[in-house]
């Protein structure tokens, strides 16, 4: 029989035989690839909503933000314009609906439909006197519908409508410049300018906002360029930066230059929402891969000593090193690229349910991209989980001795003077899993990193809620007075999805990881209770060992959750401790619970049978 047709029979002998292993290898593999799918596969889907939403409101090239009209005229006439709209009054004011309070900037607008920068009204009516106009996302955040009543700096007025617009990026991020940061004149009550709400009325109306106390905030310009690509260039030569801080008392004089935001950043900021949702999928894919390869390695060890007979005896009948090896790889190089297959089907088919560009923009997302080079990247991904957890045990399994594999010794621990006094009076349980851990140090080092990937997602997840829930207690924040943050809340859904993988996929880790402890442990097992040990010493035994595998494991999991975190959300803020202590405490819990039934089932076979069987 030759080689390849010898590691052929083998691998689709033992896939049929541990059907069950096969599929928890294809689903760590398949999670981690189809998130990778999902993550790869969003990039560009908002650009034809924007565009389509673009062409519906005769979009601007670039909007200038001006302080008096008298600056709009040197910008009408500036080389390049081909038309303009405005300038438009902004009020900045205050509104309140059934009990949910929140800044606006009110733009004067007037009846008739302009040349630049026509709002899609997708509800109701456009602007009339005692009516206004909402931003469709500002309107679901607020939760008012066309008719209903809302009050602006104590005025009442009815919603006449609600629009869509390409010249404003959508709530909460309604202040997005291209050129600098928002200028210190654009203010809002509370002094929180980047989540504000836009609003429609009449010039007359947003003027019956101000005051002499509050005057207006701005004028807005909109221009339409000859040549869109050049709206950045627009906006730079004509941008004039702020003066810097003179004086010993470092007052800075004011500024009052327009500042201008492009149609390319815009386009940006409405993508913000899918962006994120991309930017939490990619860490998303990298812990589950970790605990795929983690999967994978704890199903390639055991069945490396669950096969270490055959090795040996393929060995001494000539096997060579590089067939033991074939052996290993090639059954989980075929799991591994089934699994990639269904991680990419799953994936492309989940990505349209992530795409959805928000109330913001008109049109559908585009269909997701699964490219060529996307596919390739995720196969790669997958055949690389398979290599790098089976190739350091199979290159093990290749060099270990004929008779040390026939025989399947496990390594027996160092006994030294000192920890034998000690582990003398140590509990039954103990004792029994600091044993069973010193005969199987790779497994429970497995163990511990399972558990370490795990409460590094979940530590990671709640610092994502700490930091939500500090900047919403944060004063001047708009979402403080009842409103919800879109981007906010699909973070949180990308993240739940993400936390309930990692959970499932280390629950069934510590499911099999257990059991492999057991069986490898029976013949310790049965000794202990030949030797007194009752079955639920034993048992408790077993459950010890996977916590003193796990405790560790949890304990770098946290450091490593706030470093993750911190890396993808700079000012990010650390979780409370009660938080952290109760993913730790609630991780080795889940460990003990899954441990308790496996343990207990193996203890309870006899243990007469047990020492006939491993003499036979």
């Amino acid at each position: 029989m030759g080689k390849a047709l010898l590691v052929y029979r083998l691998t689709v002998r033992d896939l049929r035989h541990h059907a069950a292993q096969a599929v928890l290898l294809v689903i760590a593999i398949a999670a981690a690839t189809a998130t990778l799918t999902m993550a790869l596969s969003m990039n560009g889907v908002t650009s034809q909503p924007y565009s389509a939403t673009r062409a519906a409101t005769d979009g601007p090239d670039v909007v200038a933000y001006l302080t008096s009209t008298g600056q709009a005229k040197t910008l009408v006439h500036a080389s390049g314009v081909a038309s303009s709209s405005g300038p438009y009054p902004v009020a900045a004011a205050t509104i309140r609906f059934d009990g949910r309070t929140a800044g606006v900037f009110a733009q004067g607008r007037g009846q008739e439909p302009t040349a630049v920068d026509r709002p899609d009204v997708t509800a109701g009516s456009w602007v009339r006197p005692g009516g206004v106009v909402l931003e469709r996302t500002f309107a679901e955040a607020l939760g008012a519908r066309v008719g209903d009543v809302v009050t602006l700096n104590g005025q009442r007025f009815t919603v006449a409508g609600i629009a869509v617009t390409a010249a404003q990026p959508p709530y909460p991020n309604l202040c997005y410049f291209t050129a600098s940061s928002c200028p210190p004149w654009l203010t809002v009550p509370g002094g929180d300018w980047r989540n504000v709400g836009l609003i429609w009325m009449t010039e007359a109306g947003a003027l019956g906002l101000t005051s002499k106390a509050d005057p207006l905030a701005a004028y807005v310009l909109n221009l339409k360029l000859s040549n869109p690509a050049d709206a950045d260039a627009f906006a730079q030569q004509r941008f004039v930066s702020p003066p810097q801080p003179s004086g010993p008392s470092g007052f800075q004089p004011p500024y009052l230059g327009p500042m201008y935001s492009t149609w390319d950043g815009i386009a940006s900021a409405d993508a913000l929402l899918v962006q994120d949702a991309q930017s939490v999928l990619e860490p998303g894919a990298l812990l589950l891969t970790l605990l795929a390869i983690a999967s994978v390695t704890v199903l390639v060890g055991r069945r490396l000593s669950e096969y270490a007979r055959r090795v040996g005896l393929l060995k001494a009948v000539g096997g060579t090193p590089g067939t033991v090896a074939a052996m290993f790889l090639a059954e989980n190089l075929v799991l591994a690229l089934l699994a990639a297959a269904v991680g990419l089907v799953a994936g492309s088919l989940a990505a349209p349910l992530l795409t959805d560009p928000g109330a913001a923009l008109v049109g559908a997302a585009g269909a997701p991209s699964l490219t060529a080079v996307t596919a390739v990247e995720v196969i790669g991904v997958a055949l690389a989980v398979a290599l790098l957890a089976t190739v350091v045990p199979a290159i093990r399994a290749a060099h270990t001795s004929t008779v040390a594999a026939i025989n399947d010794v496990a390594r027996p621990p160092r006994r030294r003077g000192a920890l034998i006094r000690i582990s003398a009076g140590l509990p039954v349980p103990v004792l029994f899993g600091l044993r069973l851990v010193g005969r199987r140090p790779r497994r429970a080092l497995l163990s511990a990193a399972n558990i370490a990937v795990t409460v590094t997602g979940i530590v990671a997840v709640l610092s994502f809620h700490a930091t939500v829930n500090s900047r919403l207690a944060t004063a001047g924040s708009l979402t403080a007075g009842g409103l919800s943050d879109p981007v906010v809340v699909r973070d949180e859904q990308m993240l739940t999805v993400i936390t309930i993988m990692l959970v499932v996929l280390a629950a069934l880790n510590a499911i099999f990881t257990t059991w492999a402890t057991v069986i490898d442990a029976r013949r310790a097992s049965a000794l202990m209770r030949a030797l007194g040990a009752r079955a639920p010493q034993v048992s408790l035994g077993l459950v010890v060992a996977q916590e003193l595998a796990a405790l560790p494991g949890a304990i770098v999991g946290i450091p490593l959750g706030i470093l993750l975190f911190h890396a993808a959300v700079k000012d990010g803020s650390l979780p409370p401790v009660p938080w952290i202590a109760g993913a730790v405490l609630g991780a080795l819990f889940a460990i003990a619970a899954l441990t308790v039934i496996p343990a207990w089932v193996g203890a309870r076979q006899p243990a007469a049978e047990v020492l006939q069987a491993e003499a036979a």
